[in-house]
């Protein structure tokens, strides 16, 4: 009997494939928790930063986990160092929290940004994993995008202009969509095989996206009554 050596190794890659896709949705999952423990904590503490310290620290804590995530990605270290980073980015996530809490419906708003962001996200998961669509052909323009927004926003710390904030937001928004659909086809494709680094890349998509719509509408149905 001949073994087609062909099929027996899509086969393999297949599984592979999808084991990466599961792990990655597993480990996103539990970065929940240490990003809400951190945005609990931030809120008892009245946690806040200035302006000009707040972006420095950010930047470097960012950069040193990202450099230290990718270097420990394939032990349980790296997943110890991830959901380290995800309970700071949830401490960080804190301030826009304890923002939206200072309007009457402040509750009401986080918890819109949460159904809406995971309906984003599913959606746009499940025509990435269902079509195995290859959108690769997206990340050279959503790079550009992704740059012209931190140049955008930087820009509007200074300025301070609402209408630019929310066209920053919807901007934001369509961003890191895209990149849900690049990056979960990205594992889909084979052309990321570390849920590690996976999780991490749709962890900041799924954060980013949740701040950006609470942003949106704080700024049109926030109520101070």
């Amino acid at each position: 009997m001949q073994l087609n050596t062909a099929t027996y190794g899509g086969d393999s890659l297949a599984v592979e494939r999808n084991k990466v896709l599961r792990n990655t949705y597993a480990l996103l999952a539990l970065t929940m928790l240490p990003t809400a423990a951190g945005a609990l904590l931030g809120i008892a503490m009245h946690f806040r930063v200035s302006m000009g310290l707040g972006m420095l620290l950010f930047i470097g804590i960012s950069f040193a986990a990202f450099y230290a995530i990718e270097k420990t990605k394939e032990s349980a270290t790296g997943v110890v160092l991830l959901l380290a980073y995800t309970g700071f980015m949830g401490l960080w996530l804190s301030q826009i929290l304890q923002v939206a809490l200072r309007f009457s419906n402040g509750g009401q708003m986080i918890g819109m940004a949460a159904v809406g962001t995971a309906a984003i996200f599913l959606s746009l998961s499940a025509v990435a994993t269902v079509t195995k669509k290859d959108f690769s052909f997206m990340g050279k323009f959503l790079f550009v995008g992704l740059v012209l927004l931190v140049l955008a926003s930087l820009a509007n710390l200074f300025f301070q202009i609402p209408a630019a904030s929310l066209a920053i937001s919807a901007v934001a928004l369509l961003v890191f969509s895209g990149y849900i659909l690049y990056d979960t086809s990205r594992i889909v494709n084979g052309g990321e095989t570390n849920y590690i680094s996976a999780t991490l890349q749709l962890y900041l998509d799924v954060y980013n996206i949740f701040v950006h719509l609470l942003n949106i509408l704080m700024m049109l149905t926030g109520r101070r009554d």
